[in-house]
């Protein structure tokens, strides 16, 4: 007959013991930044009256009228001053959407080249305006 040796299953506490001290340590140095950091004398310089931030339009509205004026949102503009606008505002909010809306008696030829402009100036968000007809 054979005696089994019964063996007690242990856990081994020893890494969650290192985890524990290490974390202790961690806030220990932590708060003792903040402690230094808010006992340091420093003149913070004023900056006048705030005012709050203006946000730009999330989407600009292009029209292209049927004598073939432009416009942007509302105002007359050039090809040349709506690819000027159309970058500076893409430039300060990238995720400005632009949407087309021409007459349906304009060329295709000039619609495009709108396209185009409002493309190149770096906008990859366009949208055309059209009106559906009844079926």
């Amino acid at each position: 007959m054979r005696h089994r040796v019964s063996e007690e299953a242990t856990i081994n506490l020893t890494p969650m013991i290192d985890v524990v001290f290490l974390l202790v340590i961690f806030f220990m140095v932590g708060a003792k930044f903040s402690e230094s950091e808010s006992r340091i004398q420093v003149t913070v310089p004023g900056a006048g009256q705030a005012r709050p931030i203006a946000r730009g339009p999330d989407s600009r509205i292009v029209e292209l009228a049927s004598d073939g004026s432009l416009s942007l949102d509302g105002r007359g503009v050039s090809m040349t001053q709506l690819r000027a606008e159309l970058t500076a505002a893409h430039t300060s909010y990238p995720a400005l959407r632009v949407t087309v809306r021409a007459d349906g008696k304009e060329s295709l030829s000039k619609f495009t080249e709108v396209l185009h402009v409002c493309r190149s100036s770096g906008v990859e968000n366009l949208g055309i305006a059209v009106q559906p007809s009844g079926f």
